[in-house]
């Protein structure tokens, strides 16, 4: 007899809920949360003066049976628990009696399951944070929607596009937000399988395909919305946008390391080698030590002092095997990994003094020990690179020669110079770098122009080896000339805004690599005897500037070798000096500006503000098809005076020399015309001695013929040994930028 309260009490519940009017209300109220007896009079489209009574009859039932409670000082009433509950009794009733079919949703996990709202309901929670009660009704919501489309084909990415909509009408954009679905649509899936169009095979298009994945999730749920608009805009790129938070731009190797500690693999399988035992084992740890790597860089990696690390391991052997163990490396290299490597024809003093490693890893004297063997391996490099490239350019791996003091002056040295302006002559290819200059004299250049010198801890070794670019930020700068109005003012003030933009788009590329490196870096993360071999910690941070060149003339109507241009570029970078002075307190010590070729930042700025302001007001470089911004420093040899750069070109150079605080490139354009090994090197004693250039290259274009198998400088339409057209490639390491 207990339970006939309680008996009755269920009668009164489910006769409240048997009206459809009353089912009516608790939906409003659970859709709403809270309505006023107006309010609820309204959404039922009921007549106040007509239909009160029949609505205030209603309203009681659902009162006494505890489904709904009112709040008296905020006039409104709300659904109780139980009401909720027997809304979502109801509604299960429901679906069992008019069960749709074809309801099965295919899922993210290749499954069909039967569709439930409470899932979508958890996944909000789950994905998004959304409170319980807000995740609820957006799902009963989404479920409402797609019974009523007769969907018969439903997907997992359909359900999430329609609760996406649902949660923007409600004006949660904040949990759409964090809801967004990563991936490509599917037109741009079919383009990736153009092999013609993508080319690298089935790897490129996983690779591009992660890359369209990763660039969304940065955009989306790990820049600051800031941050994020400015890219996406084009006020600034942000380089390497698909790897931001997986990948360094470039590495600093130590081959030392390796020689004397081995190295493990972590992938398909746990591999591991030991300290090599001669000099054949040396190259190929070489080898797979820039292999490994080269998939966790964006770009490109350097191994300096390469000819002084590996002299140890030639002493007694004959000269003509090391050159052709060098040539399979260098081939090696040239297919697998981007690479530059440091030669320096006379061995550096504050290396000379440093202990050898030889094989097994054992110290075998000092590295000025084995200064002849050295230089021959330097000697040995370029005769194999001149060699192979006697065809067509060999562009990997690129050759850094590193020139100080001791290598004017000695004569061994000296015919290794003479050598490689031989093939600087006939090619370009080759890269020279200043050790005069006090500031770059433990300097370490990446064939890019970035270079590290020990400014961090004074420690050459810590400052400048194992470590490397952790990345870079291009800042648009005719976008602030246009913005700006030729108010100098404004000029700056944005200049700011976007360098400190940049400055924390840098930071947070830091803190990713640092919380997931292990994950993302496990090569390079590597440790022996707790030294782990990557210095995250020590890696530049460069703010990079597109189209300073295409601003000034903007600003000042006139080019840089203009008083008032220059001078009004002089102040920007000496601006810049000043933000970077101050933000580095901030975003860390090595925060650098520069200014560096960058082909895909310089032709999407520019692309941008031509769809922003039109082609008819954006100064840009290029051609109308293919636009860009200016990044790379240009330097033209005379033509009636050659080799010699004119002194006025030099002296705009020198104007931009604030931009070279963590690196710079110049590009000498030679031409078509022909130049004497001994003339070409005069001129680069000449630009390092009294000009103070610290890294630059001599660009030669050539032809290149495939049927012929021969090639020729400059640019030709025609092959001029077999007549072809269709087989003529062009090779220009700076076509633009």
């Amino acid at each position: 007899m207990s339970s006939l309260p309680h008996r009755a009490r269920g009668v009164k519940v489910l006769k409240a809920v048997s009206s459809p009017l009353r089912l009516q209300i608790l939906n409003l109220l659970f859709d709403k949360s809270a309505l006023s007896y107006t309010e609820l009079m309204n959404a039922l489209k009921m007549n106040p003066s007509r239909d009160a009574g029949k609505f205030a009859y209603h309203l009681k039932f659902l009162l006494k049976a505890d489904l709904v409670e009112a709040n008296a000082e905020a006039k409104k009433y709300y659904l109780t628990e139980l009401g909720k509950m027997v809304l979502d009794i109801a509604d299960k009733v429901e679906k069992k009696a008019v069960k749709p079919r074809g309801m099965l949703v295919r899922t993210s996990h290749f499954t069909l399951e039967e569709f439930d709202a409470n899932k979508i309901a958890n996944s909000l929670i789950r994905e998004a944070m959304v409170p319980p009660e807000i995740a609820q009704k957006a799902a009963k919501e989404a479920e409402k929607r797609l019974f009523k489309s007769k969907i018969k084909y439903l997907t997992a990415p359909l359900v999430r596009e329609v609760v996406n909509a649902i949660l923007i009408e409600k004006g949660f954009e904040d949990y759409r937000h964090k809801l967004t679905r990563l991936g490509m649509p599917v037109y741009e899936v079919s383009a990736l399988l153009d092999i013609k169009e993508t080319g690298g095979g089935s790897s490129a298009m996983l690779s591009r395909a992660g890359d369209a994945v990763f660039r969304e999730y940065t955009l989306l749920n790990v820049f600051p919305r800031d941050i994020a608009d400015a890219h996406v805009a084009g006020a600034i790129h942000v380089n390497d946008l698909g790897t931001w938070i997986l990948k360094p731009n470039e590495v600093m190797h130590d081959l030392r390391f390796f020689f004397q500690n081995g190295f493990r693999t972590t992938s398909p399988f746990q591999i591991s080698h030991g300290a090599p035992q001669n000099f054949e084992a040396t190259l190929s740890v070489a080898f797979n030590v820039l292999v490994h790597t080269s998939k966790e860089v964006n770009a490109a990696q350097t191994c300096d002092y390469f000819n002084v690390f590996l002299a140890p391991f030639i002493r007694g052997i004959d000269p003509k095997q090391v050159k052709e163990k060098l040539r399979i490396f260098l081939l090696n290299v040239h297919h697998h990994a981007e690479t530059a490597l440091g030669l320096t024809p006379a061995i550096p003093k504050f290396i000379a003094d440093k202990p050898a490693i030889g094989p097994e890893g054992k110290i075998c004297g000092k590295y000025g020990d084995f200064g002849e063997e050295s230089l021959l391996l330097a000697s040995l490099i370029i005769e194999v690179l001149e060699e192979e490239s006697l065809p067509k350019p060999l562009l990997n791996p690129k050759i850094v020669i590193k020139i100080n003091s001791e290598a004017l002056v000695d004569k061994q040295a000296r015919d290794v110079l003479l050598k490689a302006h031989r093939l600087a002559a006939a090619r370009g290819l080759l890269y020279f770098a200043s050790m005069l200059q006090k500031e770059v004299k433990y300097a370490v250049f990446s064939a890019s122009g970035i270079n590290l010198k020990a400014d961090l801890t004074g420690d050459w070794e810590t400052d400048t080896l194992r470590t490397g670019c952790l990345g870079a930020v291009t800042i648009n700068l005719p976008r602030i000339a246009y913005e700006s109005g030729k108010d100098k003012n404004k000029f700056f003030e944005i200049l700011k805004e976007r360098c400190e933009l940049a400055a924390r788009a840098l930071r947070v590329k830091h803190a990713a690599l640092k919380q997931h490196g292990k994950n993302s870096l496990p090569f390079m993360m590597q440790s022996s005897n707790g030294d782990t071999y990557f210095r995250l910690e020590n890696c530049s941070r460069l703010i990079n500037f597109a189209g300073l060149r295409e601003s000034v003339e903007i600003f000042c109507e006139k080019d840089l070798s203009n008083e008032e241009a220059g001078k009004f570029s002089e102040e920007v970078i000496k601006n810049v000096l000043a933000f970077k002075q101050k933000f580095s307190k901030k975003y860390g010590k090595r925060l650098f500006p520069i200014m560096l070729s960058s082909p895909e930042a310089s032709e999407r700025l520019a692309q941008l503000d031509i769809e922003k302001y039109g082609v008819a007001k954006v100064k840009f470089s290029g051609t109308r098809e293919k636009p860009f911004y200016s990044t790379t420093k240009r330097l033209n040899l005379a033509v009636d005076n050659f080799p010699y750069i004119p002194m006025e070109a030099l002296e705009v150079e020198q104007k931009l020399k604030g931009f070279d605080a963590g690196g710079t490139l110049h590009v000498i354009e030679m031409a078509n015309n022909d130049c004497k090994p001994e003339e070409l090197m005069q001129l680069t004693e000449h630009l390092i001695k009294n000009q103070g250039l610290e890294f630059f290259t001599y660009n030669r274009i050539s032809t290149y013929c495939d049927n012929c198998r021969k090639s020729w400088i400059g640019l030709l339409h025609k092959c001029p040994s077999c007549g072809s057209i269709s087989t003529l490639t062009t090779f220009n390491r700076f076509a633009f930028t």
